[in-house]
């Protein structure tokens, strides 16, 4: 095949569809709570190979089949209590922006031939863009709509796998740059089978080398915190029967073993508390008699009103002071804790809708308190996902992190250990100790360098008192993160665009060249 042609399709369009149907099972397969984590890069390879050469329609076509084959598969959990619809709802959008990615990734796979003809293009130029825009797909899907689900990022596979220390230095965006471009540069130096010239095969082997030698990047120690965690199982999810202040009881229940012991703060899961403190004043006294008796500020959470607004809110409560230091959930969820556009939700499906009553305004104080001098980021439940709530409380000064969760509407499901992932991945990525709470599982201690320090059994009221590690100085994803998301994101949107414009104007001055005469013949 001469280089400068466009690029035949690897496989007939029977079986493209069926390589992205594999491929998107595969994919979900590196994820927990399989975890096989190099399976993430036959998944992408998959994907990848079921593109190469195909029309428009046909991208669009084995781009849906894997989008719907991870997703429906990845976020199934949703049904355990919801049910199809929202199951459907999410991972049909999900599957669509996948679709529409699917054809840029094509197009890079028919532009770059043809305006760079040798075969180092093929082994270096192309990689780089197919990786780029799979990973601007990612960040738009992440973002967009509402606040985006950047829930199945590539890069989040490898929370327990030796490629995580990357995130230290170019986040979970960089990451799944580097996994997409070394598993292009692969097909790629498959695909020209030049054996016999060892060079070839150096693109590849620098990115994989690059992925699997990158140590974490340090952070320096700065002392401890003794940190009480309780996960008090209690009645917390939303369909759960309960009595006021059930889960409330719950929490002071499990709170009890940690009396007489020496701690510097006690935590609770996101809605460990049924009322408003800020309101109640009842609740509030409870909260001060706890403070008091364990002698440490209590890190709670519960659904806040101040004004016309309502808030999911974090608070440090200190004995005889009351919430000291608040902050108010960054990113709500759309459809689990507001809903956006309601009046079009609600005309397609009233009785679901009807079903989310409290509509949560977004916060806008930082995700992050100081208890004592030490700083401590947090994330409230699925904030852990989105980065820029992580980079700004490290920027800030946090030196530990402490994320509240309530994953009681997904019990016995692969959610929390999908979040759990997260926040093992946020740790390694900062460098700093996670303290992971869920109201019933899975509650961990993470190390820096992602390592289980301490954990709880999912499903059991009890307590995690744990010396955790105190870290300073910021790792430079934190500092130049929004620029690496930048560059890969529009960079290689913009690049495929010149492709596409070069390709165009070749093609309408070819148009305008006049077929040559051919000679006549004398007789």
């Amino acid at each position: 095949m001469p280089l400068a042609d466009a690029p035949r399709p690897l496989l007939p369009l029977w079986g493209a569809v069926l390589a992205s149907a594999v491929g998107g099972a595969v994919l979900d397969l590196a994820y927990p709570d399989v975890g096989w984590w190099p399976l993430a890069f036959v998944g992408v390879g998959f994907a990848l190979v079921s593109l190469i050469g195909r029309s428009v329609g046909g991208a669009l076509l084995v781009g849906l089949i894997f989008g719907a084959s991870f997703y429906l598969i990845h976020i199934v959990w949703i049904t355990r209590y919801l049910g199809v619809i929202p199951w459907y709802a999410l991972a049909g959008i999900e599957t669509l922006f996948m679709g529409l990615g699917s054809i840029l990734l094509t197009l890079a796979y028919r532009w770059v031939p043809r305006v760079l003809t040798g075969r180092w293009a093929r082994l270096i130029v192309l990689p780089i863009l197919v990786a780029g825009v799979w990973t601007a797909r990612e960040l738009f899907m992440g973002s967009w709509p509402y606040t985006g689900f950047p829930w199945g990022r590539i890069g989040m596979s490898q929370s327990e796998s030796p490629l995580a220390h990357l995130a230290s230095w170019v986040g979970v965006a960089g990451l799944t740059f580097l996994m997409v471009a070394f598993t292009a540069a692969v097909i790629e130096w498959i695909r020209l089978a030049a054996w016999r010239d060892v060079r070839t095969a150096i693109p590849a082997a620098v990115i994989g080398v690059l992925l699997v030698v990158t140590p974490a990047f340090p952070t320096t120690p700065s002392g401890e915190l003794r940190v009480a965690a309780i996960q008090g199982n209690g009645p917390s999810g939303y369909f759960d029967e309960r009595e006021p202040n059930a889960v409330l009881a719950a929490q002071l229940q499990a709170t009890v073993p940690v009396v007489g012991q020496e701690v510097d703060l006690v935590v609770w899961p996101e809605g460990g508390i049924d009322s408003d403190p800020l309101r109640n004043a009842g609740t509030a006294a409870i909260l001060d008699d706890v403070a008091d008796t364990v002698g440490a500020p209590l890190l709670v959470n519960a659904a806040t009103t101040r004004g016309d607004d309502t808030f999911n809110t974090s608070m440090l409560w200190v004995s005889g002071e009351g919430a000291v230091q608040l902050h108010d959930k960054t990113h709500p969820v759309p459809m689990g804790e507001y809903v956006p556009d309601r009046w079009f939700f609600e005309s397609i499906a009233p009785d679901l809708i009807g079903l989310i009553q409290r509509e949560y305004t977004p916060g806008t104080n930082p995700a992050y308190v100081d208890v004592d001098g030490i700083g401590i980021g947090l994330a409230i439940c699925f904030d852990v996902i989105y980065d820029d709530v992580i980079w700004d409380s490290a920027d800030r000064g946090a030196q530990a992190y402490v994320f509240q969760t309530n994953n009681a509407d997904f019990r016995d499901t692969d959610e929390n250990l999908q979040q759990l992932a997260f926040a093992r991945m946020r740790a390694i990525e900062t460098g700093r100790s996670v303290v992971n709470l869920s109201t019933v599982g899975t509650s961990q201690v993470i190390a820096p360098d992602g390592s289980t320090v301490d954990g709880l059994p999912a499903d059991e009221p009890g307590a995690l008192v744990t010396t955790v590690e105190l870290r300073t100085g910021l790792t430079p994803v934190v500092i130049v993160g929004p620029w690496v998301q930048a560059v890969i994101g529009w960079g290689s949107l913009a690049a495929l665009v010149g492709f596409g414009a070069i390709v165009a104007a070749r093609g309408r001055r070819t148009a305008k060249t006049p077929a040559p005469q051919r000679a006549g013949v004398e007789g």
